[in-house]
């Protein structure tokens, strides 16, 4: 804690390095995920067909599997939607077969394998053309979104502090896309929805941040970048804690409440808003002061007007 005008300051940055160095073991382990296990894509981006079916009982997952892996479906993939007697098999790409037509071939093997009877709720089908083409858009909407921040925050504040910001952002993004990969979650345009929303209110957030700190360092004379951006991080904590806390409360609701169809968008926008308002405070900042950023970078150059130094030699 340090005191500046008589209220105590966290010293947020004099832990920048292990946050950095944490942040980076993070990312990391993100991109090995990505790598080794994929994105567990839904069929927005794959293409397919998803058939939604309803038992009067608790269904069991693996005597379904079995039953259609016997059957000839054997790339089927079996999950819970919702409840233990609602479950969605997901199929992927048939040539030359209607999906009402398959729909009705594994109804009648669901109900001749398990002996129940089985209800059919909904049949979704996705070309693959249409699929590949939302992975390309899904792709290019993301990059584009760092590239205008890039060039906005540079704009507005200081390279250093865009860098900063893009960084944090890239950050924010990669980990949640870790957390899917990891835990094998299905990635959907709701959940690309939910990481451009993350990149948003990361964004803001960060924004606060940054024009607090180029106001003090244009305030604040004789101090030290670190201990100047402590100060700023410690007068916008009240406004960062009270904006993610409300915010968490409701996606806290979606997530609980929400049901299936929009589960994969509240984990997404859970996980975003908590990493983002670490990356705000930690990461983008951390990255400013480690690229140098001072007072000298934020203060406004003066013009002096043309004929100034003539009107000050008249009598």
């Amino acid at each position: 804690m340090q005191i500046f005008k008589g209220k105590e300051t966290i010293a947020f940055m004099s832990y920048r390095k292990v946050a950095l160095a944490f942040s980076i073991i993070l990312m990391l382990a993100s991109l090995t995920s990505l790598a080794i296990n994929k994105l567990n894509f839904g069929l927005d981006f794959t293409g397919g067909t998803l058939i939604e079916v309803g038992f009067e009982q608790a269904a069991d997952l693996n005597k379904i599997r079995e039953v259609m892996d016997k059957n000839g479906f054997d790339d089927a993939v079996v999950q819970f939607y919702g409840s233990s007697r609602d479950v969605v098999i997901r199929l992927g790409q048939r040539e030359d077969v209607k999906a009402e037509m398959l729909g009705n071939q594994v109804l009648k093997v669901l109900q001749e394998g398990t002996g129940e009877n089985v209800d059919m709720r909904r049949i979704e089908f996705v070309g693959a053309s249409v699929g590949d083409e939302l992975t390309e858009q899904g792709g290019l909407a993301m990059l584009t979104a760092l590239i205008c921040i890039l060039v906005y925050v540079a704009f507005r504040f200081e390279w250093r502090f865009a860098l900063g910001s893009v960084f944090a952002l890239f950050h924010d993004v990669l980990l949640t896309l870790g957390l899917f990969s990891f835990l094998g979650l299905e990635f959907d345009l709701t959940v690309l929805a939910a990481i451009l929303a993350v990149i948003g209110y990361s964004l803001n957030d960060t924004i606060v941040v940054s024009d607090r700190i180029r106001e003090n360092f244009r305030k604040i004379r004789n101090t030290s970048p670190s201990d100047i951006i402590d100060i700023s991080l410690t007068q916008t904590l009240s406004r960062t804690f009270i904006t993610s806390i409300t915010t968490l409360l409701v996606l806290a609701a979606l997530f609980f409440k929400g049901g299936a169809l929009i589960h994969g968008f509240a984990t997404a926008l859970l996980f975003g808003v908590f990493v983002g308002t670490y990356s705000s405070i930690y990461v983008a900042s951390a990255v400013a002061l480690a690229l140098g950023i001072s007072r000298e970078d934020l203060i406004p150059e003066v013009i002096e007007k043309e004929g100034a130094d003539q009107e000050q030699m008249l009598p």
